[in-house]
Formats: C-alpha cells, structure tokens, sequence
C-alpha cells in the first residue's frame, strides 16, 4: 500500500477565537503523521468555513497564504454543521485518499488520529472515534446524549455508540457515500449505512480551548429529530401499534356503554366524556405531529435542493 494523502477535514463556524490556537494543532499532528510515514507529505488541513459572521474566512485565508498544507472553502450562506461536514468530504474525496473530519474546538484529542491512520493501514475503510467517557459534560447533557443514542437504537437506527463526527473515511466510501442524496443529514447514523470494513478507537475529549459552543439546546434537539425521521419508520409503526390499542379500548368502551345502557344502568355525567374526548384528541395530535415531520422531510427531499454552495476556495480551481 503506498502512502495515503490525508485531508482533515475541519467545519467552522464564527471560529475566529479558538482557530488561531487549534490551527497550529492541526497542522503538526499532519506533519508528525508525515513524519512517522503513515501519510504522504503533501497532505492537507481543509478548512470548511459555515458562512461565518465574524474574521474566521479571513483567517483561514491568511493561514493557506502562510503554509500550503492549509487550504480552505467557504460556503455562500450558513448551512448547519453537517452540511458543511459534508462540503468538505465531497470537496476531498477526489484529492486525496483519507479524510478525517473533527471539530474546530480542540475538545476532541488529535492524537486518536494515530490510532485511526493505524487502522486504515490495517485495511479499516471507516474508523469512528469513540468518546471513553462523559465526565466533562454536565449532567444534564451526558443523560440526554446517552439517552438519545440509545433510544436511535430503540427506534431501529444504526448508530455507533458516543460517536459524533470525529471519524476516518477513505476516498473509496466517499465515493460510494456520494451516492445518497439525502437533504435532511444525519452523518453519523448515515455512514455505517455505506458498509465497508470498519471499527472504533476510544478517546477522551476535553473542554473547549476558547470561544462559546455552537450548539446549544435548541440545536441539539434539531438534530436528534432529524437523526431519528431521516433513519428510521419505527415512530411511524408505534403510532400505528398505538392507534389500534386506543381502536380496541375504545370498541370496549362502546360495548360497555350499550350493555349498560340496554340493563337501564346509565347515569348522565359529562366528566367522564370530557376525559375520553380529552385523550383521544391528544393522541390524535401527537399522531398528526409525528405525520407530519415525516410529511416535512419528504416535502424538503423532494425539492432536491444544493444541500451547500462553496462560493470561495483558498486556491484556484482548475
């Protein structure tokens, strides 16, 4: 096997007071990879800039003027990380033969790269970093992310256990992985989709070296939406399961209601009509709620919309 050229593939958004400190990072994991001959020197670190507000493209641009090994694209407007994920293993799968993607903010360790380059030269087309712990999460975050992979296991989605986007791809998945045309992403649920040999190395991530995350709650919430309507019917299903439970209660109650009544046994009382219309429209609306986010999907799928737009690169296209 000859060397492999890598690309880390980097997202960023309003990075502009961390990029300075983790760039550096970045370029000398590259070198001291190039270094031990498990990359090919002229490998590279791939900026993708998320239609930022504040000085991160100018940056970026300064860095690739500085040294070739940073290159960098911006899209025209911001997309949301995993499009820009995305944007830039399309914009390397072509150049080079390894991508790995990792976030701007230091907090996931450089050197699990190592171990990923390791398992590529063993013959693993997908390697996926793993968190071995949540210890620098709040309480709060740590139980609804372990509770939100395990219920995307629940609902029949294939994903790897507390891995996020910190992952090797070869060249040859990327090209089989340009084949999905999804709109709604969900990167890690949709890479094991691909196939291929793969596996995982555990690393421990640290906080945020500088700036404020990018996402909070409401993001959060978004994307673990979209990761269980874009990989998984089940919800559908439970709705369908559920209607014909509520669909037997309910012919009970009305057999009850006629034996009583033909035995002279009924009593006028509207509490207990309040109630069964009461949850039976809940259940309706929560049944139409689940329809239609699926019924949205579909309606953003079928406009195929460019799901990015790079209108800049650090170096002329040819």
């Amino acid at each position: 096997m000859t060397t492999p050229r890598l690309f880390i593939v980097i997202p960023c958004y309003n990075e502009q007071e961390v990029l300075p400190i983790t760039a550096p990072m970045f370029l000398d994991k590259l070198k001291s990879l190039a270094e031990a001959g498990k990359i090919s020197a002229d490998s590279r670190v791939l900026f993708v800039n998320d239609g930022s507000k504040d000085k991160t493209w100018e940056i970026i641009s300064e860095l690739a003027k500085e040294d070739e090994h940073y290159i960098g694209i911006s899209q025209s407007r911001n997309r949301g990380h995993q499009n820009a994920v995305l944007a830039g293993l399309m914009e390397a799968k072509d150049k080079c033969d390894i991508t790995i993607s990792i976030d701007c903010d230091g907090q996931d360790d450089i050197n699990a790269m190592d171990k990923m380059v390791d398992a590529y030269l063993d013959g693993c087309q997908v390697v996926y970093g793993v968190r071995s712990s949540r210890e620098t999460d709040t309480f709060f975050k740590r139980a609804t992310a372990q509770g939100f992979y395990k219920f995307l296991a629940m609902m029949g989605a294939e994903v790897v256990y507390n891995h996020a986007d910190y992952r090797l791809i070869s060249s040859r998945v990327l090209q089989e992985f340009a084949n999905f045309k999804e709109v709604n992403l969900f990167l890690r649920g949709m890479i094991p989709l691909v196939g291929f040999k793969s596996t995982s190395v555990s690393y421990s991530r640290a906080e945020r070296l500088a700036g404020e995350s990018h996402y909070p709650l409401k993001k959060m919430i978004a994307l673990a939406v979209d990761g269980i309507t874009s990989l998984s019917v089940k919800p559908l299903r439970l709705i369908t399961g559920f209607g014909v439970f509520v669909a037997f209660v309910s012919f009970i109650g009305v057999l009850w209601a006629i034996i009583t009544a033909l035995l002279g046994r009924t009593v006028a009382g509207w509490a207990s009509t309040t109630c069964i219309v009461c949850f039976v429209s809940g259940v309706q609306l929560i049944c139409l709620g689940i329809i239609g986010e699926y019924i949205g999907k579909i309606y953003m799928e079928t406009k195929q919309r460019p799901r990015y737009i790079i209108s800049e690169r650090t170096w002329e296209q040819d």
